[in-house]
């Protein structure tokens, strides 16, 4: 990520930090059960790669235990301190990074959780590689959204085109392309949701 890209992020991201949760006090459940499909067992590590304000680190720390390990990865301080004042730092470690340069070991992850993070990936390519790269061979990679690809369009005041970024036929080239097999794939009106699984 360029240093301009960063400073957008950041930025965007920055100004809306705050009122992040009370803009979306009804997610919890949708992040829940999205977390619930990774499969996550007592003890595995997973990274919630863009965590925003957290929100979906306290079901990723119920479903790895007190022996599991939980990363929140955000590039925008203002909403890692919004995480902080919810109190789900004491689910996960708080780090402030890009994930185009994540500062964790290859290949030491058992999970990757990215809410609404694709959308803001200036080098798709190379973060996904790099998301690969931290996750162990058949590890999970989950890319969510709490409403699907139509309502977000309607919601942002744009037309859904096939050539979104998360269609089924180009989302599944582009993890391909970068160490990952699209396992499962749900747009529905209230998710969207695709499972990849990290390729020897």
């Amino acid at each position: 990520m360029t240093d301009a890209n960063r400073r957008d992020v950041q930025a965007f991201f920055g100004a809306r930090a705050a009122g992040w949760d009370v803009r979306f006090p009804d997610d919890g459940p949708a992040f829940a059960a999205a977390v619930a499909e990774l499969g996550l067992r007592p003890g595995d590590a997973v990274l919630d790669a863009g965590c925003g304000t957290g929100r979906a680190l306290r079901p990723l720390r119920a479903a790895v235990a007190t022996a599991g390990w939980v990363i929140g990865a955000d590039l925008t301080p203002a909403m890692l301190e919004a995480a902080v004042r919810a109190g789900r730092q004491h689910d996960a470690q708080l780090l402030l990074a890009d994930v185009a340069r994540l500062p964790v070991l290859g290949q030491s992850l058992d999970a990757v959780f990215a809410s609404g993070l694709i959308a803001h990936l200036p080098d798709p390519d190379a973060n996904l590689r790099e998301l690969a790269r931290v996750v162990k061979p058949a590890g999970v990679l989950a890319l969510f959204h709490p409403i699907g690809r139509a309502a977000l369009a309607a919601r942002q005041g744009r037309t859904l085109t096939a050539d979104d970024q998360r269609a089924p036929s180009r989302l599944r080239r582009l993890l391909t392309a970068t160490g990952w097999r699209l396992s499962r794939y749900v747009d529905e009106p209230e998710r969207f949701l695709a499972l990849a699984v990290r390729r020897d």
